[in-house]
């Protein structure tokens, strides 16, 4: 029987498997070819001899499975081709409040929590940074605590005031090596009202409030409440009277306060908000509006001199102007060479309107430089500055002998 066996593995080519004895010798005989394939007939020639010895034992099962009929070539055997993973994208950044008996609720734009109970918030990211309002962030008095664990931050504030009321905020980190940076742009933000029974009005520690009024510069009177549900109103200090607010004009968010779109001269003055809530009422500080006509640019000056060559002794002027919007102040500084001897500064300053559809002026600065020397020749330079910023302008003069009356052409 081993006999048989052997010459039949060495005569492959020429005797089909049908002429094999018996189903045993066929498993034995695909058993060795596979094997042969692979490279591994010293193994394979020792489980065909033990699968004679044990007729009932089954290949391994990391041989490639061959199909029933025996007439069939085994396949080759393939690698499968390996697939590339790509990470998974980020999860995306949310806050989460956790509220009493450990249940957790997704934030939205804005939420309430009683004055004197504790805030709770979680924000998935690894690492975070938190940003809170500016009160707490200079003195918390050591309710405030920020922990990173494994996956999330925690922020918890304890003894919570009315003080407290404003924006919280959670930055996911990008960190490379030991480099980290906010990822502004996935930024997760709650406005958090702590409403108190006493005070309407989030506290201030100054009676009066002095606000800029800037032309075509929206302006915020940032009277904030504690509670979202109080109901707020303008009014002004001189004469008593409630300002009219259009949602145009002006406009009212809760989050903010009172905002003036488009201030004018007639918004100026001492105004103050009114909080009602119940039958609690009471008033916010007050705002002491300040106008100014802010520029919309900054000044563009022309300079000119009264001659680019000026002779011994006579009188140099050079005059530095600028046009722009009424009541906008332009303020000019010189520079001249007389400044390296100490020659003093003359100027004369002017306004004067200029005509046309809109009202505009025009402000001058004239240096005067009397009985011109040699130490006057060089470059004057004029800088025109308003609230928007300054621009310089140069113009060069030059210093000629002075004629000798006896000279004889």
């Amino acid at each position: 029987m081993n006999q048989q066996a052997t010459l039949i593995i060495f005569h492959l080519s020429i005797m089909p498997l049908e002429n094999l004895f018996g189903s045993k010798g066929k498993l034995v005989l695909s058993a060795l070819l596979v094997c042969a394939v692979i490279l591994e007939l010293a193994y394979c020639q020792e489980e065909a001899q033990q699968q004679k010895i044990n007729p009932g034992r089954k290949p391994k099962p990391s041989i490639t499975k061959l199909g029933r009929s025996t007439n069939k070539s085994p396949r080759a055997v393939t690698a499968k081709p390996k697939i590339k993973t790509t990470p998974a994208a980020p999860a995306q950044t949310f806050l989460t409040q956790v509220l009493n008996r450990g249940k957790f609720k997704k934030v939205v734009d804005s939420i309430s929590v009683q004055s004197g109970d504790t805030l709770e918030l979680r924000c998935r990211g690894k690492p975070v940074q938190w940003s809170v309002p500016k009160y707490l962030e200079e003195d918390d008095e050591g309710r405030l605590s920020k922990v990173q664990q494994e996956r999330y931050g925690v922020l918890t504030l304890v003894n919570t005031t009315g003080a407290d009321t404003g924006e919280f905020s959670c930055y996911p980190m990008y960190c490379e090596d030991t480099d980290c940076r906010k990822e502004y742009d996935k930024a997760v933000k709650v406005f958090v009202f702590f409403p108190d029974p006493q005070e309407l009005f989030v506290p201030s520690a100054d009676y009066y409030e002095a606000i800029q009024l800037r032309t075509n510069w929206p302006t915020l009177l940032p009277c904030q409440v504690t509670s979202p549900q109080a109901k707020v109103t303008l009014h002004r200090e001189f004469p008593p009277v409630e300002v009219a607010v259009d949602g145009t004009e002006i406009s009212f968010n809760v989050k903010r306060g009172f905002t003036i779109h488009r201030p004018r001269p007639h918004h100026a003055g001492a105004l103050f908000c009114v909080a009602s809530l119940g039958n609690l009422r009471q008033s916010s500080t007050k705002y002491m509006l300040i106008y100014v006509n802010y520029p919309m640019a900054p000044p563009a000056p022309v300079i000119q001199a009264s001659s680019s060559s000026v002779t011994v002794g006579e009188n140099l002027r050079v005059s530095c102007s600028v046009v722009g919007e009424q009541d906008v102040a332009v303020e000019f500084t010189w520079d001249y060479p007389g400044q390296q001897i100490g020659r003093p500064l003359y100027t004369q300053d002017s306004i004067s309107p200029v005509g046309g559809g809109a009202a505009r002026q025009q402000s001058q600065s004239v240096l005067l430089v009397d009985e011109v020397r040699d130490v006057d020749q060089g470059t004057y330079t004029c800088t025109a500055q308003n609230l928007q910023g300054a621009k310089s302008v140069s113009t060069t003069v030059k210093v000629v002998p002075k004629r000798n009356k006896n000279h004889k052409n």
